[in-house]
């Protein structure tokens, strides 16, 4: 990774976390990913030649310039989804500084109203935003899943009780291997079987 784009990104996680220590309203805060999560999940994209990725949880775009960097590197790009204008807009700002705004399509708007939209296909999914709603937008997205697609879903040790009826949605599909790795807040990582 190139060193400016480091630069940038160590300076989202610090004013990522102020933001949050200040911060009293959910909504308002930015619940970066976890840089080594951030970077974990980057291999994954790689090494694994991923090229269609949709993020559902934009943010700042802090996950998404990790997303995107990845991906670019493959010749392929991202859709992200968040429901929050302001979010949005600094997202936009953001991927603009780090020269990857036009490897991701962003979208505004609510998430499962979004990916019912969607055309797909996708290679690669990560949930990193209202744990509630995943299990349906899991369901949404089954038929637009590639064969040996990943599907990440971060706080998977962080929010136990929240992710639970996504992590129990993606234990029951059959076609479905899923770990949960402890890094971060928990990473949970599922892979579509190809055969």
């Amino acid at each position: 990774m190139e060193a400016a784009l480091r630069q940038l990104l160590n300076e989202l996680e610090t004013s990522g976390q102020e933001n949050d220590a200040r911060e009293p309203e959910r909504r308002k805060k930015m619940l970066n990913l976890d840089p080594a999560t951030a970077h974990l999940i980057s291999i994954l994209i790689r090494s694994s030649q991923r090229r269609s990725l949709l993020e559902i949880g934009t943010s700042n775009g802090y996950s998404t310039i990790w997303l995107a960097w990845a991906a670019k590197a493959n010749g392929g790009h991202v859709t992200s989804l968040d429901r929050d204008p302001d979010k949005h807009v600094l997202a936009d700002a953001n991927l603009k500084r780090a020269g990857l705004r036009d490897t991701v399509d962003l979208l505004n708007g609510d998430a499962t109203e979004r990916v019912k939209a969607l055309e797909g296909p996708f290679d690669f999914v990560f949930f990193d935003a209202d744990r509630t709603s995943a299990p349906a937008q899991l369901s949404l997205l089954q038929p637009r899943l590639l064969p040996g697609a990943l599907i990440l879903a971060d706080n998977a040790l962080s929010h136990p009780d929240e992710i639970a009826p996504y992590l129990a949605a993606i234990n029951v599909q059959p076609d479905f291997d899923h770990t949960i790795i402890p890094v971060g807040k928990g990473l949970s990582l599922a892979y579509k079987r190809a055969d």
